[in-house]
């Protein structure tokens, strides 16, 4: 049964910095590309960040990139997304989910960034 499980929002305020934690399982993640999404009130789910399965080659939306850095590690079945110099516009919740959105989606984890 696969599973993904994200952790790691909150709340921050801008120009603050989290690290989101999605653990895979279920599935054989070595061998996937992995990306995340996000959903702020309101909008639609969008795609954030991809990672190639062996984790050489990574693509980030405009809005993000330079903020944020997506990594993997196959060992542990994790993907990672580090957000720095966070936003308000970044407030969603965060999403882990194959590149081509294989899987059910999770339940995601929050992240709010306000003052």
């Amino acid at each position: 049964q696969v599973q993904l499980v994200e952790s790691g929002g909150g709340l921050v305020q801008p120009g603050g910095s989290l690290r989101l934690s999605c653990a895979a399982s279920g599935f054989t993640f070595s061998g996937v590309t992995m990306s995340w999404y996000r959903q702020a009130p309101g909008k639609s789910r969008e795609w954030v960040a991809t990672i190639t399965s062996a984790g050489g080659g990574t693509n980030y939306a405009d809005s993000v990139k330079g903020r944020f850095t997506i990594s993997r590690d196959n060992a542990k079945t994790m993907l990672y997304l580090q957000l720095n110099s966070l936003k308000p516009e970044d407030t969603a919740v965060y999403y882990c989910n194959t590149v081509s959105q294989r899987f059910s989606w999770g339940q995601g984890t929050q992240v709010t960034v306000s003052s």
